[in-house]
């Protein structure tokens, strides 16, 4: 059974080419994610970090899709990310909402993942792995320890969180899908998650906006496109104006975006990994860091920025935009 096979197989509502919605955090909730599906798509609930309302956010998903019936799987999934999300409180609302899948993102060590999977798998069967991934070692590590169903292979040109030591799409792609399938001649898929023959289904993100770039992504040997930006200019985004405003006006992307961690130092989310930073549209804040600003006297700004509203967001605004 070939990759897009088995996507229709385990998500039979999707159109193809498959387009799926990324868990953008605090912004793809629950109806954005339905819309994605109803569409063809698979729309996926940000939980990110704070799983605290994840409940509401699903049960809104349920009422939305309703009916559906009793043994069916909620034609949506959910994102983690697994540096901080606790796995104990988000068991019980997977078996009982049976989201279509829980994509897994940012573990402190790839092993991290392995209850994830295996729990999951115990509580909804149904629930298919996601994983995110951004190199080459990194997808074979995901493959060889936890079996996940789905890679996702996230280019460096992608909005929000990353790796630091990144590669575009182009090129981490093909090498990824030619890495998976050798080592799945050579190796045992899913060595600790007990269970696991096929490989996985590899899905490309990163830079993704309009159909070239989903035909150059299945060019590469993905079966389908992840988008995250594109879709924060969409109404059912959970999205101030300003920043939405912003993310449609900037162009020239690899000059108005920066990777960097000057953003996550500003909003108080230092969780993250030295392995990771974060893409965002470059604005004062960031311009003030590089020209020696101090964090505190940036974050104080930062802050102060946070009462203007819309007006906080743009090339002389402070308010963090995260784009691709």
């Amino acid at each position: 059974m070939d990759a897009i096979q088995r996507v229709k197989r385990d998500y039979p509502w999707i159109q193809t080419p498959l387009i799926v919605g990324a868990p953008m955090r605090l912004i793809a909730l629950a109806e954005l994610a339905v819309e994605i599906s109803r569409a063809g798509g698979i729309g996926f609930i940000g939980a990110g970090t704070d799983i605290s309302t994840l409940s509401t956010h699903l049960q809104h998903a349920q009422s939305l899709l309703s009916p559906l019936p009793p043994s069916a799987i909620l034609p949506i999934g959910i994102g983690v990310i697994s540096w901080a999300a606790p796995l104990a409180p988000v068991l019980p609302l997977i078996s009982t909402y049976k989201p279509a899948a829980i994509w897994l993102f940012a573990p402190k060590q790839t092993s991290d993942l392995i209850p994830w999977a295996v729990e999951t798998r115990k509580v909804s069967p149904q629930t298919k792995i996601w994983v995110q991934v951004g190199s080459v070692a990194e997808a074979i590590e995901t493959v060889r320890l936890v079996g996940p169903d789905v890679l996702v292979v996230q280019g460096a040109d992608a909005g929000g969180h990353g790796l630091v030591k990144g590669a575009g799409v182009g090129v981490l792609v093909p090498e990824v899908c030619d890495a998976v399938t050798a080592f799945g001649e050579t190796e045992r898929v899913g060595d600790v998650v007990e269970g696991v023959v096929e490989k996985p289904v590899v899905l490309a993100a990163g830079g993704i906006v309009e159909a070239r770039g989903a035909a150059a992504a299945l060019a590469l040997g993905a079966a389908g496109v992840v988008m995250g930006t594109r879709f924060l200019a969409s109404k059912e985004a959970v999205i101030a104006k300003g920043y939405q405003n912003e993310v449609l006006r900037a162009k020239d992307g690899g000059q108005t975006t920066v990777r960097t961690k000057v953003y996550d130092t500003l909003r108080g989310t230092t969780g993250w990994a030295d392995t990771h930073n974060a893409r965002g549209i470059v604005n004062k804040s960031f311009k003030d860091a590089v020209a020696g600003m101090g964090d505190e006297e940036n974050k104080r700004l930062y802050e102060e920025e946070t009462t203007k509203g819309d007006e906080g967001w743009g090339v002389e605004g402070r308010m963090t935009t995260y784009a691709g």
